[in-house]
């Protein structure tokens, strides 16, 4: 098909169609709006682009819904390390109260709560205990203070730690952190509380950890009096390991570690890295334990606070759901709950905050999303019996203590890392933007034969089109309207000099020559007309 030129072509305007699709670097276009009529080559042609850019578009939609479902993978990777951070190990007797340290005060206050005691029953018990009734005088104090009570009387790390070390190093209780949970009192190694550094280990395996050796005070613990949710009837230490960042939940994450027996844990630290919202759910907000008087969510994760706040973390947002929801029900917050409510007295924990914080928990009502970056440590336990019997003989020798307590109330804990090899789980995102304008580019080079630049040519071609059809109909519109007034002009002019010809003699020159015909002439507007002459040289 024979393409114009010469002027023809050259009087074209840049908005021309044929102009642009003969120049356009879209594959197909220049076929489809060619010079001359419609023929059935040009409309298969026709069919074809349209199908093409039909078949573009579907795939360009395809992909851009499939970005905006916000699909993620996850990756699992193990890693090396020469050295890593140890764990937080957190141990609480299970008998929270030592029975030597009890007193009739105690009993009035906290019995009924604690261990179902009736007050005619206080007498009985305190004989199960081995003291004295209370005296007829005996007037109890006007107010009780419940972490004060098992501050006192719970068991303490001096009186249950009978060796300790880290490494083949000595440690002590000055190595461990006394914090509250709902077993009691406890204590954690290694918890990086005020500031303290953090203990690493360069090797694994057993004797590059902790080890230590405790006495369980079995002759301590308080008598079984009724069957109430709050009586133990295990003996021995419950553990937790976890990461500094996180408070330790040791009623429920807890394992326990028996008497008699040394126990081994094999650890193997994991970090876990979740994608933040749309692509996942994960949170790196931290959480707020006060109680609010108008909450918004009262068992939704806790908002943001001024000032420095701690990490956060999944068990710390319980917590504090916990604590809010215990504060709002009761008025006061359970002695293991952070915040600044006031600590429960007996009573409100035996009528309120035990049953509100059970009936939560079996609700499962606290929704906390999963933090964005977090640690934890998976467990291989194992155990051996001890002490052998001559290792009886020496210890009760070097503890003052008979052969049957040893066997009774001793045991070993041996927690150590299986390797300074690690596992991370990191979710990624499955289709990043790259990606995205990558499938788009691949289909529209595929489809259409199409670039980056060809979009800029067709944003070109639209300004040219808006230049010439829009702007240009106003410039013509608004030039008619001078041609108008000048028109105007001229006729108000020769009106003026027809009243004065007889005044003025008229100097003839002779007839004017015509003008000759246009031998070109191309009509721009309605209004005027624009003529090209030609003359022989």
């Amino acid at each position: 098909m024979k393409t114009p030129s010469g002027p023809e072509e050259a009087r074209r305007p840049a908005s021309d169609i044929r102009v642009f699709a003969s120049s356009c670097t879209l594959h197909g276009l220049g076929h489809v709006f060619g010079p001359g009529r419609l023929t059935p080559r040009r409309g298969l042609w026709a069919v074809a682009v349209l199908l093409s850019l039909a078949a573009f578009l579907y795939q360009v939609e395809e992909r851009v819904r499939y970005y905006g479902e916000f699909h993620h993978e996850t990756a699992l990777d193990e890693r090396e390390s020469h050295q890593l951070t140890f764990p937080a190990v957190t141990l609480c007797n299970i008998n929270p109260l030592r029975r030597s340290r009890l007193t009739p005060n105690d009993l009035h206050w906290a019995g009924p709560a604690l261990l179902g005691l009736e007050p005619t029953e206080h007498a009985a018990f305190l004989r199960a205990l081995g003291r004295p009734p209370t005296s007829p005088g005996f007037m109890p104090s006007p107010t009780f203070d419940m972490a004060r009570l098992y501050a006192r009387a719970g068991h303490t790390l001096e009186d249950m730690l009978l060796d300790c070390r880290y490494r083949g190093q000595p440690c002590g209780p000055e190595n461990f952190t006394a914090i509250f949970t709902r077993m009691g009192q406890c204590y954690t190694f290694n918890s990086g509380a005020n500031g303290a550094e953090l203990l690493t280990t360069p090797k694994g395996g057993a004797g590059n950890g902790l080890e230590v050796m405790l006495d369980v005070q079995e002759d301590e613990y308080l008598p079984v009096w009724k069957d109430v949710e709050e009586t133990p009837f295990e003996v021995g230490i419950r553990v937790q390991i976890h990461s500094q960042e996180e408070p330790p939940i040791i009623d429920q994450l807890g394992f326990g570690v028996a008497p008699g027996y040394q126990t081994f844990v094999s650890c193997q630290k994991q970090q876990l890295s979740f994608l933040p919202a749309p692509w996942g759910d994960c949170s790196s907000r931290s959480q707020d334990p006060d109680f609010d008087s108008e909450p918004s969510d009262p068992l939704g994760p806790p908002g943001p606070t001024p000032g420095p706040r701690p990490p956060y973390s999944l068990m710390g947002c319980r917590l504090a759901c916990e604590t809010r929801y215990v504060a709002r029900k009761c008025g006061c917050r359970m002695m293991h709950m952070p915040g600044g409510a006031p600590v429960c007295s007996p009573q409100q924990y035996k009528d309120c905050a035990n049953p509100a914080l059970d009936a939560m928990l079996r609700k499962d009502a606290c929704t906390c999303p999963n933090p964005c970056a977090s640690t934890r440590y998976a467990k291989e336990l194992s155990m051996v019996r001890m002490p052998s019997r001559p290792a009886t003989r020496y210890l009760a020798r070097k503890y003052n203590r008979s052969e049957a307590y040893i066997v009774d109330n001793v045991l070993v804990l041996d927690i150590f890392f299986e390797a300074l090899n690690y596992e991370t789980v990191e979710q990624k995102k499955a289709y990043e933007v790259s990606e995205l304008l990558g499938d788009i580019g691949g289909q529209m080079g595929l489809f259409i034969g199409a670039s980056l630049l060809t979009i800029l040519e067709i944003l070109d071609y639209l300004c040219e089109v808006f230049r010439d059809r829009v702007l240009g109909y106003f410039w013509n519109r608004k030039r008619s309207q001078k041609h108008s007034q000048k028109h105007s002009s001229t006729n108000l002019l020769q009106e003026g000099m027809g009243s004065h010809r007889n005044e003025v003699p008229h100097l003839s020159l002779g007839p004017r020559p015509p003008t000759p015909p246009c031998a070109v002439t191309r009509t721009l507007s309605a209004s005027h007309r624009t003529c090209y002459l030609v003359t022989r040289l």
